[in-house]
């Protein structure tokens, strides 16, 4: 990390009463870039966020303050690509506001901000090859597919062998609906309003859609997908919005819905004649009855015929009941 700042006289940080009275800094970001502006020249490798914590500046808290000091010109960051394709973050810290260009002066060691910027050398000479010009000859071979300026689901071809042309592998297509592609790039892009760390680009929202996608196939939605998203914020914050989304898509996926297994009706049972009266018809037994349920129901209801009231006082008494006389 580098620093820009008015040598102090004695020991003791000079703080500029437009940082100490600014309105839009809260105190976090003051007490972090006072503290910064105060310490030696060893303890400026380490990164801001491990010099926050030192303070108690950690999670939310510093990523507002950092936010804040982004925001009015006293911290500046780039990040590059160095060897081995490892990213690099350089920062500056100032005690006074800056603006992008006279940060990257003052990053390239340029005494004034006025200085025009240092232009690149142009290539070195070359020495002529050996020989005479000769067109080119045509014929004899396959050209290869160039596939520099566009990425493909699967490897350019390769020149025919000996043996003959060489399979080309059958390229992967994504089945996923493209309505449901939108649907995932959306909530993805609208990380970006909940957490500032969280911003994708265009092209970064289309490769994780294919992994977010799979969420509302199992049946999660919108809602569902940008909670998982965003709950669980890490201390040390996010270093790569798109590495740190791919791993929350893959090892939170939740699992596919339990298939229900049809319910099997039971065998239907034979047809048996019923032996109740009326007209012959069939029905089918529940418990091996032998008549249908309306035969049932109409014997249960059927009322006896009425005895005579003599009848019924001998069988009272135990007395024989002489049969009526002939008239």
């Amino acid at each position: 990390m580098l620093r820009h700042a008015i040598a102090p006289s004695a020991r003791y940080t000079k703080a500029s009463n437009d940082v100490v009275r600014h309105p839009r800094l809260n105190s976090d970001a003051k007490i972090l870039l006072l503290y910064i502006q105060g310490l030696p020249g060893d303890a400026l490798c380490k990164p801001l966020s491990e010099l926050a914590r030192k303070l108690g500046i950690k999670g939310r808290a510093y990523q507002k303050a950092k936010g804040q000091l982004v925001e009015h010109g006293y911290v500046h960051e780039w990040r590059s690509q160095g060897e081995g394709g490892r990213w690099l973050t350089e920062q500056l810290v100032a005690n006074n506001p800056l603006t992008s260009e006279q940060a990257r002066f003052l990053l390239r060691g340029t005494a004034s901000a006025s200085a025009p910027m240092a232009t690149v050398p142009p290539p070195s000479t070359r020495f002529p090859t050996v020989g005479e010009p000769t067109p080119r000859a045509a014929g004899g071979y396959e050209p290869v597919e160039d596939h520099s300026d566009k990425t493909t689901p699967h490897p350019p071809s390769e020149p025919e062998s000996a043996t003959g042309p060489t399979p080309t592998p059958t390229p992967q297509t994504t089945t996923a609906d493209p309505a449901q592609l939108t649907r995932a790039e959306r909530v993805l892009l609208s990380l970006r309003h909940s957490r500032r760390e969280l911003h994708l680009g265009v092209r970064e929202a289309h490769a994780l859609a294919v992994e977010a996608v799979k969420w509302f196939e199992r049946g999660l939605s919108e809602s569902d997908l940008r909670h998982a998203l965003l709950a669980e914020r890490p201390q040390e914050g996010v270093r790569s919005a798109v590495g740190f989304l791919r791993h929350r898509l893959i090892q939170k996926l939740p699992e596919p819905p339990v298939q229900h297994q049809p319910h099997e009706r039971p065998p239907l049972r034979e047809l048996v004649e019923c032996a109740g009266p009326g007209e012959s018809h069939v029905f089918r037994p529940l418990f091996g009855e032998s008549e249908c349920p309306s035969c049932c129901r109409a014997t249960a209801h059927t009322e006896p015929e009425p005895i005579p009231w003599r009848e019924r006082i001998a069988r009272i008494n135990g007395t024989p009941t002489a049969p009526p006389a002939e008239a």
